[in-house]
């Protein structure tokens, strides 16, 4: 008989980010035949798997990452996940708490980043020139954008030159 689990078991949720696993397959199969997920508990279940999964793959041999390597490697299931593309922020608002962050909160964006937005503005443009199924509101946003208007008072930074 499966164990249901809710949000509120946040201890036994924890166990299965943090307990030594010998197999991803075992972690799989337990949380599969020992609990009865909602929701919530489902998601903890996969990411706690994805979690020991990148654990053990870093106790190879090849392993031994850095923090660097580790956050290349949250955009990597990011990106393959959620199956997103171009530029991305991850925005952590505790920084809020110290001054010297102050730049992570600018509404800045930088040049690659405004021309990544105008290219796929005039994309979305072209693929959904004879929809109707676009609204009226996202269509007039994606022709400001393409005309050079940057949204949601966003400012654009220049390339500071070396020398």
């Amino acid at each position: 008989m499966k164990t249901a689990v809710t949000e509120q078991d946040r201890d036994l949720i924890q166990t299965w980010y943090n307990e030594e696993v010998e197999s991803i397959d075992a972690l799989i199969d337990k949380l599969n035949s020992e609990y009865e997920h909602d929701y919530g508990t489902i998601c903890h279940a996969l990411a706690a798997v994805a979690v020991q999964a990148a654990k053990k793959m870093n106790r190879q041999e090849a392993g031994g990452i850095t923090g660097f390597q580790a956050g290349a490697v949250m955009w990597e299931f990011v990106r393959h996940w959620m199956h997103l593309e171009g530029p991305m922020k991850l925005l952590d608002y505790n920084n809020m708490l110290y001054p010297q962050y102050f730049s992570s909160f600018d509404t800045v964006i930088d040049e690659e980043v405004w021309k990544y937005i105008q290219d796929k503005a005039k994309e979305n443009l072209e693929k959904h020139l004879d929809s109707s199924n676009v609204s009226a509101d996202v269509l007039r946003h994606w022709n400001s954008i393409v005309a050079g208007i940057v949204p949601f008072g966003y400012v654009v930074q220049k390339e500071q030159e070396n020398g």
